[in-house]
């Protein structure tokens, strides 16, 4: 299995913008070998909050077909040049290889 992170970090009271963002229906959901995406938002009381968008692949070729697919590519095309919405002050990503899972014992 192949783990995608990406971590945004919004000013406060704007996460929901980004949740919204990743709840939506997608192509993604189409694509071969998509386990599927998890968005969270870290607990915060005050000031910049944080959104992490985990999408999970069968493999980490599932992931690089998708991200050199026609369909990824349009959709950052037609945001090429625009602006990032003021309310992002940052995000990272990473990819991981999954080498161990738990599942609980019933």
């Amino acid at each position: 299995m192949f783990v995608q992170m990406r971590k945004t970090i919004v000013t406060e009271g704007n996460a929901d913008k980004v949740v919204e963002r990743f709840s939506r229906e997608g192509i993604i959901e189409k694509q071969p070998g998509f386990i599927d995406l998890t968005v969270m938002v870290k607990k915060v009381r005050r000031g910049d909050e944080e959104v992490l968008v985990q999408v999970r692949w069968e493999s980490e070729e599932d992931w690089k077909n998708w991200e050199k697919s026609d369909a990824h590519i349009a959709g950052h095309k037609a945001n090429l040049g625009q602006p990032k919405p003021d309310y992002i002050v940052s995000t990272e990503g990473g990819k991981y290889e999954v080498v161990t899972v738990k599942q609980a014992v019933k």
